[in-house]
């Protein structure tokens, strides 16, 4: 693999042929840059002829197509044959191509580089990906970077690190990060893409299964995209994805194992899948996951069926016939998996967010939002946890204010004098949405931080000829519900 001495210089190289995903994206242009993210190579290919390092190092890394020799020298000047005897290039007559990929990663924080494996199928070429196969920058590692709460802490675990994509994100905000994977390859391509980006002296790569490597030890912060495939755990084992274990036990192993290794008022957040029973809701089963020493709020994003779901993966293995599988064996794996499913009583799998707050709290808040939420997300994340605070000193002395993100919308028959719904809606964060009575609805109008929510209460109930205390006892709750899903807060201090 890449020796971390060619770090410094491959970053050199990269700085001067300006190599940054901007300029890459300026390059390739709308149609190109959308095309690549297809595994289409040809829009590209004709958008990178001119020679130049910029064009080169696309056409070599990105596009994954041979270049002429010359050319490469001068993108690489000096490091053509050093990355060739590492592993990283090949080089036949005249020309050199790419057995790694290296690839420009934006984040808020600054321009990034990722090493990893080659992107398999591009072009609909068939490829199969081995067992120790390093996935690069892949839509999970870009959902959990937008989850991950960017607060600055002393410590933080890239628990499953893989090429290292999150433990770079970690450095930017962290003191000291450990990135663990058992995969020799993934940790040292984790190594290396430290060293890239020259965080290496906070990165700290570690060999071993879950948190087995950080025994005793305790993080601000924990971020995982665990080997979450729920399968039977039986024949070929793809580590990237599958951790051996059946089902989802890897999951609920880290939600339950994770408080252990949090210090108090730190966080962990998982993404990953789950288990939907057929005779069971899914939230009340993930509920018995969550520990007592963590507020904890899960997010259900999407649900697949399970042939849906075998199908999902068994493509992403290169099996499927269109891909150049077997057909009679891609048949007889969709069987095996399919009946394993159905023999665990499993209707389908959820995928999702698990955030655990450790704060000694009993907050649960289990959300099933399929629907578009702002991104990055993790802004949102920590308001949750200063809204689930918050809710439980609601009472009728707290002054409450509309968040100024909520609208009310109505809606009823043409000319009716009452709405027949009313619903409040949030522009930003989760974009939650709620329908409420009119009750509910006069007082949240007039939530403007001047009058208590009891006495508010008081006055709304006078104005619609209610009885106050019976308006209190109902509506204080909801009130506190309405701080706890974010479309009310307490007025800041004077």
């Amino acid at each position: 693999m890449l020796p971390v001495a060619l770090a410094a210089p491959l970053r050199e190289a990269l700085l001067a042929a300006d190599f940054t995903y901007d300029a890459v994206s300026a390059l390739l242009g709308p149609e190109a840059h959308q095309a690549l993210s297809r595994n289409e190579t040809t829009p590209g290919l004709r958008r990178t002829t001119d020679g130049g390092p910029l064009a080169t190092l696309a056409r070599l890394f990105l596009l994954q197509t041979a270049v002429p020799a010359a050319d490469a020298e001068r993108a690489l000047p000096g490091l053509v044959d050093r990355l060739v005897n590492a592993g990283a290039l090949v080089q036949s007559v005249g020309e050199v191509a790419a057995r790694l990929d290296v690839r420009p990663y934006a984040t808020d924080e600054g321009d990034l580089w990722v090493v990893s494996d080659l992107t398999p199928g591009l072009n609909g070429v068939a490829t199969r990906v081995t067992g120790d196969y390093v996935l690069g920058i892949s839509p999970a590692s870009s959902s959990l970077a937008q989850l991950t709460l960017r607060h600055d802490v002393d410590s933080a675990l890239d628990l499953g690190t893989g090429c290292g994509v999150q433990a770079l994100h970690l450095a930017t905000h962290s003191d000291r990060v450990v990135a663990t994977d058992v995969n020799q390859r993934a940790l040292a391509l984790a190594r290396f893409n430290a060293a890239l980006n020259d965080v290496d002296d906070k990165v700290e790569v570690r060999d071993g299964s879950f948190f087995a490597p950080v025994a005793g030890e305790r993080f601000d912060l924990i971020a995982t995209n665990p080997p979450f495939v729920i399968s039977p755990a039986t024949g070929e084992r793809l580590v990237y994805r599958d951790s051996g274990l059946p089902g989802d036990q890897v999951v609920e192993h880290i939600v339950r194992t994770a408080p252990r290794h949090l210090t108090e008022g730190g966080w962990c957040q998982v993404l990953a899948n789950w288990v939907i029973d057929r005779d069971r809701p899914w939230d009340e089963r993930l509920a018995t996951w969550l520990p007592e020493e963590c507020d904890a709020l899960v997010v259900q994003r999407e649900v697949l069926d399970p042939a849906s779901y075998v199908e999902l993966w068994l493509k992403d293995a290169g099996h499927h016939p269109a891909t150049g599988g077997d057909p009679a064996a891609y048949v007889q794996r969709y069987d095996t998996w399919l009946s394993w499913l159905q023999e665990q009583g499993v209707g389908g799998i959820g995928f999702g967010w698990i955030n655990l707050h450790r704060t000694g709290g009993s907050t649960r808040d289990l959300l099933e939002w399929p629907y578009d939420v702002e991104q990055p997300i993790a802004p949102a994340i920590a308001g949750w946890a200063e809204a689930a605070a918050s809710a439980r000193s609601v009472g009728p002395d707290t002054h409450l204010v509309l968040r100024a993100d909520v609208v009310q919308e109505t809606s009823g028959p043409v000319g009716a004098e009452d709405p027949a719904a009313i619903v409040l809606r949030q522009q930003r964060g989760f974009r939650r949405a709620r329908q409420v009575d009119t009750v509910t609805a006069a007082v949240v109008g007039a939530c403007d931080g001047d009058l208590a929510a009891g006495p508010l209460l008081d006055a709304v109930g006078h104005l619609l000829e209610r009885d106050a205390a019976s308006l209190r006892e109902v509506y204080l709750p909801e009130l506190a519900e309405l701080v706890a899903e974010g479309f009310l807060a307490p007025r800041a201090a004077d």
